[in-house]
């Protein structure tokens, strides 16, 4: 029994075999380099003959003026971004869920999904274009209705939330997917019932839809707190500019500039390596209130 079952399993273990290798080299070897947080290191000399300075890298790092704001930064928008992702979701959800002609609906889950498969790199663009404060849409729009122009990529006021509502407009489509797919398995015996018993259709989303999405609210939000320290590099590299950096300015760019630019290679993987360590606590935390909360198991 055990062989033939070995025989049926070993072709599914042969096609993880190309993923594996590709896991291990791109994702684990590199992860020698984190010596580099805990030494002075030289490129020359590589990290075998740079020297050891243990934490003297982490109390630069902590030592320097931007640090907290940086910190300040990365938390403030990636905390806006996970509530601000969870509820439009929700909320675009619930009233598609109410649409009753199926062509319109199919229509617009694909306009709202659409710019999920955009980078940001097309993206960036199209928001330096909409939001030009002299020749931008959104710029002409208010001046026309009697207002004054809004620096949206300038402004350290505005900056943040430009970025929450930018990323919400490309990812929102994904997760409302998502939500859809849960509405789908809420019985309609249920809102039968209901109307049976005179609920109308604010009683019957209270009490029938929400608590049905449950599970599936309960389990987003729990994961999306692991992702509390990503900000989002991409988005704001492509949008942001040495103006807005006491606002914009996360640790992945900050890391970034360290490393890549001014070449302090020891005290930028010594941030890397803080961040890491911090997402995987709080990605291990997640995993188990979501277990605890909504019964979802990875094994």
């Amino acid at each position: 029994m055990f062989r033939k079952s070995w025989k049926l399993e070993l072709p599914l273990h042969l096609l993880l075999l190309p993923a594996t290798a590709i896991v291990f080299i791109f994702n684990y070897i590199p992860m020698a380099g984190i010596v580099m947080a805990f030494e002075r290191y030289i490129p020359t000399k590589g990290i075998l003959g740079s020297k050891w300075v243990g934490f003297d890298n982490f109390s630069y790092v902590f030592s320097l003026p931007d640090t907290y704001t940086v910190l300040w930064n990365t938390l403030f928008i990636a905390c806006m971004k996970i509530v601000v992702g969870q509820a439009t979701p929700i909320a675009i959800a619930l009233l598609l869920n109410e649409m009753r002609s199926a062509f319109i609906k199919r229509g617009v889950q694909t306009l709202i999904y659409l710019p999920h498969f955009l980078s940001w790199t097309i993206l960036g663009g199209i928001m330096i274009d909409i939001l030009s404060p002299s020749s931008g849409i959104v710029n002409q729009a208010l001046t026309a209705l009697g207002g004054k122009p809004i620096f949206f990529l300038g402004d350290n006021a505005w900056f943040p939330f430009t970025i929450v509502v930018s990323n919400e407009w490309k990812e929102f489509g994904f997760s409302t997917i998502v939500y859809l797919a849960a509405l789908t398995g809420i019985s309609p015996a249920l809102y039968e019932a209901a109307v049976v018993d005179g609920a109308g259709r604010w009683r019957q989303t209270w009490h029938i839809t929400l608590p049905g999405m449950r599970p599936v609210i309960i389990l987003l939000v729990t994961l999306s707190l692991g992702q509390v320290l990503n900000a989002g590099f991409e988005q704001i590299f492509v949008l942001y500019s040495p103006q807005v950096y006491e606002s914009g300015d996360i640790i992945d760019t900050m890391v970034y500039r360290m490393g890549m630019l001014s070449a302090q290679y020891g005290p930028a993987t010594a941030v890397g390596l803080m961040k890491s360590v911090v997402s995987l606590v709080l990605i291990s935390i997640a995993y188990f209130l979501a277990y605890r909360l909504a019964n979802y198991r990875i094994f």
